[in-house]
């Protein structure tokens, strides 16, 4: 239960802080701190939360990350759904609490996007399905290599939490203009099931994408780097 609790408070501050930036910081009149600070806080959630509880549960606040392990034979697959259900209540309870701040503001008219992700008229530079598919599963892959190449035996110990949470900023860098950035199903549905509309028609390819990207990025892991 603690393995759990920890990946629903991770998960919770990933999709707190990531999308609360970009929801109520991004694009705030003259300060606003835009894509790369949005970047940087979804980066820092990850940072902070890997050195708060990573000892605990490992740190994957990301179902395409536990599968990515599974497949990097890093994680059990007899704990993976346990994983995924605590990461996909932690981030909606995350998305109910922006919820309950975004709809106690004076001039609140409704929730426009959500920090969603989508593609098409929703993605953000109206990028198209095909290349936002490309963009989430290249993403995800090269996260994954991050995320086992950083947690190597073999690897400096105790860096491992900058390089991953520089490495989710890096991502955010260079996506947000094309999906929004997912590279995380528990993070995109949470905001999908606010958002509603069309964001729910699309949130198929925020599972698909990711988890196939993360577990490409296990496998090459662990045939190519994880020798001896």
């Amino acid at each position: 239960m603690k393995k759990l609790f920890a990946e629903f408070f991770g998960t919770f501050w990933l999709v707190f802080g990531g999308c609360g930036s970009a929801i109520f910081a991004a694009g705030y009149p003259d300060l606003g701190i835009g894509f790369v600070g949005v970047s940087l806080a979804f980066g820092l959630t990850v940072l902070t939360m890997a050195y708060a509880v990573g000892h605990i549960s490992g740190a994957h606040f990301n179902p395409a990350v536990s599968l990515g392990l599974w497949a990097g034979g890093k994680f059990e697959a007899k704990n993976l759904l346990g994983y995924i259900i605590a990461q996909l209540v932690g981030a909606i309870a995350a998305a109910g609490a922006l919820y309950l701040i975004v709809t106690g503001k004076s001039d609140f008219v409704n929730i426009g996007g959500f920090a969603a992700n989508g593609y098409g008229e929703l993605s953000p530079g109206g990028y198209s399905m095909t290349s936002v598919l490309i963009a989430e599963f290249l993403l995800t892959m090269f996260f994954l290599l991050i995320i086992l190449g950083s947690t190597y035996v073999k690897a400096p110990q105790g860096f491992a939490g900058i390089a991953i949470g520089l490495a989710l900023t890096l991502i955010h860098l260079i996506s947000i203009p094309i999906s929004n950035t997912s590279v995380n199903p528990a993070r995109s549905t949470s905001q999908a099931l606010f958002a509603g509309g069309e964001f729910t028609s699309q949130l198929w390819l925020f599972w698909v994408a990711p988890i196939a990207g993360a577990i490409v990025g296990g496998f090459i892991h662990k045939t190519f780097f994880s020798k001896e």
